[in-house]
């Protein structure tokens, strides 16, 4: 163990060296000018947007505790702390890491796949404005909202491989995955260059660089690591309740996903805020209606998971559709992920632990299709038609974009864990996953009393 932390520590520690002295040797030195500068104006801040922005990256920060709450309820009692674990180390190693050098590899102006280390070590990211993202709120705040996204994306993987992966291969598997996955396709889409931004495709809060990268990854690691032992169905949740919880605050948190990414307190905000409640209700109660009708009961477990399913199909879109649109995607992503895990996983027969690919991967999507059918520019004139509103290119463009996304992630996940398990093996030992991960991996127990 401690072999692979120093491993850890010295990859952290060479890339971020790396990103350093890159971003101290491509900085011009400075010249005498040989006419009088012409002084620009000085941007000005605005403190409601900030305000907002901060909080609302607080809001996101949150979300991952919550995805904690809300993943550990659904698994055995003996994995639960395992799951918080995992969930709370990607809240510190990637934190660490986006200001080290995963910011840079992100937004820094670059060509089409990355940024490059020119931001390095926040090298030249201050309290100043910077345009290209946002004109009125500082650099630094922009930054440390993205950092929340960088967070919870990886951490949305382990609802795929909860209960059978080693701690230490995950922390390598998560500082490799936010670096060769996450830093690009986030780049791509959203970046200053990125190639998938150049194409004009519409993902407001990160349908794409979020969710379906993470779900693609979470079906890879899935069928890399196999089925749990031991199970002949999928176990019920051991704490359904700590679940609710858990998707409540990424109901609550997910207003600082979806509002925050207008980057200002203005209109936009609020229809992302309305919107992405709508669809999460809509979807919310499309899936208890779907258990009633069809096994009988509206069920919790549905009802909490339709409610997620909706947050993430609304995220691409919220910036660009009505709440007539958002409507239609709440109910839209109900349906096909209740197809999803109704009937496509059970026959295939994958154990996709807490159906991370069957509600980020597939709800994501349908929300990045669906954002070329319903977007409209009467929502934001900076964005574009649907294919509803005169504009059938939009969805073309849309489904490139996922395209591009399922393929990249799906490959490099698959290059990651081969490297990783040739190095270190993956998944626990059988007798250690036998006893549960609290014990093996972290020789605690999340319940003291035994019924």
């Amino acid at each position: 163990m401690k072999k692979i932390l120093m491993f850890l520590m010295l990859t952290v520690s060479i890339l971020g060296f790396t990103g350093l002295v890159m971003a101290d040797t491509t900085t011009a030195p400075a010249t005498m000018a040989t006419a009088a500068p012409v002084t620009a104006p000085a941007p000005v801040i605005s403190a409601g947007d900030t305000a907002w922005v901060l909080m609302s990256a607080a809001l996101v920060m949150l979300m991952t505790p919550g995805l904690a709450f809300f993943y550990g309820g659904l698994v055995r009692k003996k994995n639960m702390l395992s799951v918080l674990m995992q969930c709370m180390l990607a809240l510190a190693v990637i934190s660490v890491q986006w200001v080290l050098y995963g910011y840079s590899l992100a937004f820094h102006p670059g060509d089409g796949f990355w940024g490059g280390f020119g931001w390095a070590g926040l090298h030249g990211v201050g309290f100043e404005p910077y345009a290209d993202y946002s004109a009125t709120i500082p650099h630094q705040a922009f930054m440390i909202f993205q950092a929340m996204f960088a967070i919870i994306t990886p951490a949305l993987i382990i609802g795929a491989f909860a209960e059978r992966m080693k701690f230490s291969s995950f922390i390598i598997f998560l500082l490799a995955w936010a670096t060769f996955v996450y830093d690009p396709v986030c780049h791509w889409v959203w970046g200053v260059g990125g190639f998938v931004r150049k194409l004009g495709a519409l993902d407001f809060a990160g349908g794409t660089v979020v969710h379906i990268n993470a779900g693609i990854a979470a079906i890879v690691t899935a069928l890399y690591l196999g089925k749990r032992k031991g199970l002949a169905s999928t176990p019920p949740p051991h704490n359904l309740p700590l679940s609710v919880l858990g998707a409540a605050l990424l109901w609550f948190g997910w207003f600082g996903f979806n509002s925050g990414s207008a980057l200002a307190a203005n209109g936009l905000a609020v229809n992302a805020f309305v919107v992405t409640n709508t669809a999460a209700a809509m979807a919310g109660l499309t899936w208890a209606l779907l258990d009633w009708m069809i096994i009988g009961k509206p069920t919790m477990l549905g009802t909490i998971t339709g409610a997620v399913a909706g947050l993430v199909a609304i995220t691409p879109a919220a910036g660009f559709v009505d709440i007539t649109g958002s409507i239609a995607i709440g109910a839209l992503v109900s349906l096909g992920c209740y197809f999803m895990l109704s009937v496509v996983k059970p026959k295939f027969g994958y154990d996709d632990s807490l159906d991370a690919f069957g509600v980020h991967g597939i709800g994501g999507m349908i929300g990045a299709l669906a954002t070329g059918l319903f977007a409209t520019t009467a929502v934001n004139s900076a964005g574009a038609n649907g294919l509803f509103n005169g504009n059938p290119k939009q969805l073309l463009i849309q489904a490139i974009a996922v395209g591009v996304t399922v393929v990249y992630s799906l490959v490099m996940t698959f290059i990651i864990l081969k490297v990783i398990d040739m190095v270190m093996g993956v998944r626990v030992k059988e007798k250690d996953e036998a006893v549960g991960l609290d014990l093996t991996q972290h020789h605690e127990s999340a319940y003291t009393l035994i019924e």
